[in-house]
């Protein structure tokens, strides 16, 4: 893996290490069981820059490359995947449809803020009739003046009641030919119109932030515009690509953090005299999931190098996603099942790695969007 880094990866990779270790760890089951937001992280992880580690400089962020943000990630996932998801959303999801299609102005009014944790970013594009099939947006925004008046709804939005700014899109263009005819809008959660529900209670995830949204005859000013007009599928499309090498990231971390539970339970327990990681039907499997995540691990690592160096990121990063995730539910999947009983207890993290896993095959496209993905771009080269 040394051919993807350099030293300054080397140093991210162990201060986000220890941060998880000392600052997640701890909290980790508490957040699961109580369904509670980490408040208390967001300044900490704003201090060590890890709200803008691939943001410039010049508002804050640390000017590093998609490697750097994959391994922030990951590491935070192996602990705890609602921490790692608040910060993937609100980077990838979040904030930089911002920094790539926001004008100056726009760039001016939110990035700093961002980076800085003064307040977290969320993305609108899922609805409840516009999931897989995202160009179905159904909600509207109908220019009125110098404003614009939206109706509609999103739903499983992360990180929405901690926002102040949500990135969400709507029809533009009622008579284009979808995915035409959509645009994309920067709002202020507290725009009259704008009404946020209470949280989903979810399986996994439980430490993420997560509501469905409405909007009412919600009025926005002309500038909250982000971007060109009528353009709003490619922008969020583009911003996807981005979200999918995060889960991939974040399913490398959860199924590392399930082995190594897996290997360190396997160590310690003993049955008919031995430690069970000596009973093949344990032993030969841990040796298979670690060759997975070893085989997804390269999956990922090659997307964000793409990413960073040109060439088809598309299809990479939907490659990394799809068989980072399918990986990290067979490894969380294993980890409990070698754990017996205790595994399906709370008093082992296992069962929380389990939960927490199937949702990576589901947010930023499911694994069958993945493969459609794919499969596109293999029909092209025929």
């Amino acid at each position: 893996m040394k051919q993807y880094f350099q030293e300054e990866h080397f140093m991210l990779q162990e201060m986000v290490r220890d941060f998880a270790t000392n600052e997640v760890a701890p909290i980790a089951e508490a957040m699961d069981r109580e369904e509670r937001f980490p408040v208390e992280l967001i300044p900490q992880l704003a201090e060590l820059g890890l709200l803008g580690i691939p943001f410039p400089e010049a508002y804050g962020g640390a000017a590093m490359d998609t490697m750097a943000y994959t391994l922030v990630i990951e590491e935070l996932a192996r602990v705890d995947a609602s921490v790692a998801i608040t910060v993937a959303a609100h980077i990838s999801l979040g904030t930089s449809p911002i920094f790539l299609f926001g004008t100056d102005a726009q760039k001016d009014q939110h990035l700093s803020n961002l980076i800085s944790g003064k307040y977290l970013a969320c993305f609108g594009l899922t609805e409840p009739e516009a999931g897989s099939h995202a160009s179905g947006t159904q909600t509207t925004a109908v220019r009125d003046g110098d404003e614009w008046v939206i109706n509609g709804a999103k739903n499983f939005i992360t990180n929405a009641g901690y926002s102040g700014v949500c990135n969400l899109t709507a029809v533009t263009d009622p008579d284009a030919k979808r995915p035409g005819g959509i645009s994309v809008f920067m709002v202020n959660p507290k725009t009259p119109g704008f009404i946020i529900s209470p949280p989903e209670k979810k399986m996994g995830w439980r430490g993420s932030d997560t509501r469905a949204l409405t909007f009412e005859n919600m009025r926005v000013p002309a500038d909250t515009l982000l971007g060109e007009l009528d353009v709003g599928f490619k922008q969020m499309m583009t911003a996807l690509i981005g979200g999918r090498i995060s889960v991939a990231a974040m399913s490398l971390g959860v199924a590392d953090g399930a082995l190594s539970a897996a290997l360190k339970y396997s160590n310690e327990r003993e049955a008919f005299g031995k430690k069970i990681h000596r009973f093949q039907g344990i032993g030969m499997k841990l040796a298979e999931i670690a060759t997975e995540i070893e085989a997804a691990r390269h999956l990922v690592y090659h997307a964000s190098y793409v990413k960073d160096n040109g060439g088809d990121v598309v299809n990479a990063a939907a490659m990394a996603k799809l068989k980072a995730s399918e990986v990290a539910v067979r490894a969380t999947d294993f980890a409990v099942q070698a754990h017996g009983g205790y595994g399906y207890i709370k008093e082992f993290p296992v069962e929380r790695y389990f939960r927490d896993a199937k949702a990576l095959t589901i947010g930023e496209g499911t694994s069958e969007v993945q493969k459609l993905v794919i499969l596109k771009r293999l029909m092209k080269g025929l």
